[in-house]
């Protein structure tokens, strides 16, 4: 029989990666069914009597001749006709503009809310307060930059427990940000904690309100890559937002832990599992996974394996890394 082993094993998961790859967004498909959507610009903070362009050619069916109809007031009169038109509000307030798309023989309509503000109100500014653990879970000083870092540091795990990961709390601070005059003041504070994700379903994944308030706390998260964003509305309805990179950078080691020897060269596993949050289909990445196993390469019981040829335990470990598909990235035994 080969001797235990007694190992320690350190896992690091560390996060702090650059967007790569491209984004992309299929074109659409030729349908029968009339389905009416306008877009407008400016998409915020529009001012009485400022002109406001209007774009319904992301309408469909794409390819068909169809008719557009414009009620820009609400009092359900038409106030223009054609794919785009233009309109200005002389005074502050809401106001319902309503889209009509026609093919001649069957229609569909589709409305929004626009909100209009003073002239000369000016706008807030939205900024996310960034930061970085001091150390990581080595001791080592942790780098800053326009982004949020922290490391959660798990270092005296279980024996019986093989899950590297562990959901941390993350604060989110948007006291830097301003009202636009001294005389105004920030009415509202939404965070979006995944810009990638329509939450909400409305076609834009950037306006989802998932937290309030000007300091909030971010509850269980996992180790990984995240992107979030924040908006905040001034007294006068203006808006502004900002957005930023959250990486949650993780460390996990099993102090003592053993494992048979064999002699059938049917080698003993063990099996540690790592949640990782990334959105492969953004390219986000995974900048640097580090797996580092101690042990001691001879025993002071050791019993020769073939008696006569001296101390030949062949005390060997090795790493291998495999990916959410099962498939193996990496392994120490090349």
């Amino acid at each position: 029989m080969g001797a235990m082993r007694k190992a320690t094993f350190l896992a690091v998961l560390m996060m702090i990666s650059g967007l790569a790859g491209c984004f992309g967004a299929d074109e659409d498909e030729d349908t029968d069914e009339i389905v009416a959507v306008f877009t407008y610009s400016p998409a915020t903070n529009i001012r009485a009597g400022q002109t406001i362009d209007f774009d319904a050619r992301d309408s469909l069916p794409s390819g068909v001749a169809l008719t557009y109809k414009w009620d820009f007031d609400g009092d359900n009169s038409i106030d223009a006709t054609g794919r785009t038109a233009d309109w200005a509000y002389p005074e502050v307030g809401e106001y319902t503009v309503e889209l009509i798309v026609s093919d001649g023989s069957k229609s569909q309509s589709t409305s929004k809310t626009l909100t209009i503000v003073d002239a000369t109100a000016l706008p807030p500014t939205a900024e996310i307060t960034s930061y970085s653990s001091e150390e990581d879970c080595e001791g080592e000083d942790v780098d800053t930059g326009s982004y949020i870092h922290v490391w959660a540091c798990d270092l005296d795990k279980s024996n019986t427990d093989r899950t590297a990961g562990s959901d941390v709390s993350v604060e989110l601070d948007a006291s830097d940000s301003t009202s636009g005059s001294s005389d105004d003041y920030v009415s509202m504070y939404h965070w979006d904690l995944d810009i990638e994700y329509d939450a909400d379903g409305d076609g834009d994944p950037t306006n989802d309100n998932d937290l309030e308030g000007e300091t909030v706390e971010w509850k269980d998260l996992s180790p990984g890559e995240y992107e979030i964003g924040l908006t905040i509305t001034n007294g006068k309805g203006l808006t502004d937002s900002d957005d930023i990179k959250v990486y949650v950078s993780y460390a996990a080691s099993w102090l003592d832990f053993e494992m048979g020897g064999n002699t059938s060269g049917s080698p003993v596993e063990l099996d540690f599992e790592f949640t990782v949050n990334y959105d492969q289909d953004q390219g986000n990445t995974i900048r640097k996974v580090v797996g580092e196993l101690t042990y001691p390469k001879i025993d002071a019981d050791c019993t020769d394996i073939t008696p006569g040829e001296g101390n030949n335990c062949r005390a060997k470990l090795d790493l291998h890394a495999f990916n959410e598909e099962d498939e193996e990235a990496t392994n120490t035994s090349n």
